[in-house]
């Protein structure tokens, strides 16, 4: 039966006559990976290959729609379970966008990313962007995220010391006690770690099975957590090396940074600057000796009131090597880099944009400068080119850089040839709210920190509560279908070479650890008090969050400390020091197994995904390729439950064995092998409260 021919059928008779068994709908399957598009990555001009799977002898008809052309797909492949249907296509310079059509019979349906439908759906086409790849290390990377001074202490000589200088409205503290929870307001406060400390702790990040060090801030900058960079060109010797100290701290009564002698000494001093870059290249080699991978945090949105173009708190006045600020004389040659509301009143009453109000977040005004663009591009090319040799660059606050979306489009399109001129392989992924859409269409990023398809809607399924643990919704919690249709449609704005690399976390430093909201607390540090935060929590879901994290498709991202137990409610609580001979170290085997999983096995790391059927409180899904197969069940709920799984939709054999591989309870887990029967494409199994499982099928010929 051909494409033409159905269109031509005008007699429900004449269907009759064509009816086949009843379309098996979840055996239906294509989506952007290498099983299924041949190259998963064409550069325009190549020729594709489309493969589609049915049931076996299910379908009369595949037909791949692109626009107005129809395209009959013909039967290539089949085993005893399913048919693979495949057709050509020639890619040009613009996007293909493609949705198939089967028929069976009396019965049509589309097929998209959304699945199947009775009706086409724009939104949801399957999507090739020519020439638009990822790197192929950052797909499934297992990464882990640094929050420097909260990590690990390795060099004391370079801590901030108590009175060193003074930043929004107080003198720096250097805080003596490592296992002290942060104050309410904690950006003057430093523990004193460091870059040494993370060389360190080397081995252990290797023995966990980290793939990527993903680093908050590391230049130059006046707070702990270093969102408001000082100075692009240097490491912060306060993580780096300080070869000459100098100067006084502070008289405890004082609050003018003039009298900041220590701190000047320290952070303009080229010699320390120069030896802190050179500690950051030691870093990297050692990463790279041992695979891994580095990435850094760039802040071009805005920067700080003590960055060196600004220098509002006169931290470079008379400093040898370094041009006046903007807020010291209209000559500057940094005037232009902001943009000053009252440039009549200059100096006094001076007033300039900073972001969401902040004083001491100056915006950069990049559309009145291509002075500051040209400056942040050879920033953005020099970190990923040698001696330096960094991995990549996760960007803060991405969307809100520049004045308009059009100028923004614009930066992150020259941001993207730069760096990638510079280092081919390296990785550009950004944070970002919402559809990321618009800056994932193979100009601009590569990828996103993946809140809306990842941490958001597994944070209301598995726990009920806000990423900030700020609301409890009960109606959230074990909701399966907001689970599965908010991924489903999220899941869709990201080419598939994007997904495989979208950073995919439970907790970081922005939000509330993912331990502390499985107590259902809803509030802060400030008025539940810190020990709230650890009293009453769920290891057993946060195993189960574990679990998914290193079986779904993406990135999975550690926040430092999360593998060990630790607790906090949002910032400036979830940065808390890491707790060193405090670990739960059963909690961190059972990180480091499910890593060596993830690790192992292909079909974790760029395989399918797919949809099995859930229950309220029960999550069953599918990652698989042509060779192995893995379905992964979670019971979220507080009692045993015992389930019956139709696994056709995972490519598993209708008849065959599984077998567990990691199973978690509450207490515990197990990596003991236990059989499991596949009968008629089903599979039966009974599930303890607030518990997961692995299980694995290999094709023989694998």
């Amino acid at each position: 039966m051909t494409y033409d021919s159905v269109q031509k059928f005008n007699s429900v008779e004449n269907y009759i006559l064509q009816m086949r068994p009843i379309l098996r709908k979840r055996a239906l399957f294509s989506d952007g990976t290498a099983d299924y598009r041949m190259p998963p990555e064409p550069k325009a001009g190549d020729t594709v290959k489309i493969r589609f799977r049915t049931a076996a002898d299910n379908v009369d008809l595949v037909v791949l729609c692109h626009e107005d052309e129809h395209i009959e797909m013909y039967l290539t492949d089949c085993d005893r379970d399913f048919d693979y249907y495949e057709a050509e296509i020639r890619v040009g310079e613009e996007q293909y966008k493609y949705h198939f059509e089967i028929i069976s019979g009396m019965l049509r349906c589309t097929y998209d990313r959304a699945g199947v439908s009775r009706d086409f759906r724009p939104q949801y086409e399957f999507c090739i962007i020519p020439g638009f790849s990822t790197p192929e290390w950052a797909k499934g990377a297992v990464m882990y995220q640094i929050f420097t001074d909260r990590f690990c202490n390795g060099d004391t000589s370079n801590d901030v010391k108590t009175g060193e200088y003074y930043y929004i409205n107080r003198q720096t503290k250097q805080v003596e006690n490592w296992d002290k929870c942060p104050e309410d307001f904690d950006v003057a406060n430093f523990y004193g770690g460091d870059l040494a400390g993370v060389l360190s702790k080397m081995d252990y990040l290797e023995e966990l099975g980290v793939e990527v060090l993903y680093f908050n801030p590391l230049f130059v900058s006046a707070s702990s957590h270093k969102y408001d960079t000082q100075d692009y060109d240097y490491i912060d010797p306060h993580f780096g090396v300080i070869v000459e100290d100098g100067g006084e701290p502070m008289p405890q009564d004082c609050c003018d940074n003039r009298q900041a002698s220590l701190y000047k000494a320290r952070v303009t001093n080229k010699k320390n600057l120069e030896a802190s870059n050179q500690l950051f290249i030691k870093l990297v080699e050692e990463a790279h000796r041992r695979g891994m991978r580095v990435i850094l945090d760039g802040v071009f949105n805005h920067c700080g009131s003590f960055n060196k173009w600004l220098d509002r708190e006169k931290i470079y006045d008379d400093a040898e090597d370094f041009e006046p600020g903007a807020f010291a004389t209209k000559d500057s040659p940094y005037h232009s880099y902001f943009h000053f509301q009252n440039d009549n009143a200059f100096p006094d009453n001076l007033t300039y944009e900073g972001w969401w109000g902040h004083d001491t977040l100056p915006k950069l005004n990049y559309e009145e400068s291509p002075e500051l663009e040209a400056y942040i591009l050879n920033v953005a090319k020099k970190w990923v080119s040698p001696p330096y040799n960094a991995d990549g660059w996760r960007l803060d606050v991405a969307a809100d850089l520049g004045h308009s979306q059009e100028y923004n489009h614009l930066f992150w399109k020259k941001f993207r040839n730069v760096v990638k001129e510079a280092n081919p392989e390296a990785l550009i992924l950004a944070e970002h709210y919402g559809d990321p859409k618009d800056w994932l269409q193979g100009d601009q990023w590569d990828s996103v920190m993946n809140y809306d398809a990842f941490m958001e809607p597994m944070t209301w399924f598995l726990t009920g509560m806000e990423k900030h643990s700020d609301e409890y919704k009960d109606y959230m919690l074990g909701n399966i279908e907001n689970y599965e249709n908010t991924m489903t449609h999220y899941m869709a704005s990201f080419a598939t070479s994007s997904l495989q690399c979208a950073m995919n976390q439970l907790s970081n430093h922005d939000h509330s650890r993912f331990l502390t909201r499985t107590n259902h607390k809803v509030g802060r540090a400030a008025n539940l008090g810190t020990q709230a935060a650890s009293e009453g929590v769920n290891k057993g879901i946060m195993k189960e969050a574990v679990v998914i994290q290193m079986t779904w498709p993406g990135a999975p991202t550690l926040y430092y400390g999360d593998e060990a137990g630790l607790c906090g409610f949002t910032d400036p609580d979830n940065r808390r020091t890491y707790p060193w001979g405090k670990e739960d170290k059963v909690l961190i085997r059972f990180h480091r197994d499910m890593i060596r999983i993830h690790r192992e096995n292909p079909a974790l790391r760029t395989g399918s995904v797919k949809f099995l059927r859930g229950d309220r409180n029960i999550l069953c899904y599918a990652r698989f390729n042509r060779a192995q197969q893995f379905i992964i069940v979670v019971n979220n709920d507080g009692y045993t439950r015992s389930m019956e799984i139709g696994v056709c939709g995972a490519g598993v054999p209708s008849s065959c064995q599984m077998t567990q591989i990691m199973y978690s309870s509450e207490d515990n887990y197990s990596m003991a092998p236990v059989t499991y029967q596949v009968e008629r494409s089903y599979l039966k199994l009974t599930l303890p409260k607030y518990s997961a499982v692995v299980l694995r099928h290999q094709s023989e010929e694998d």
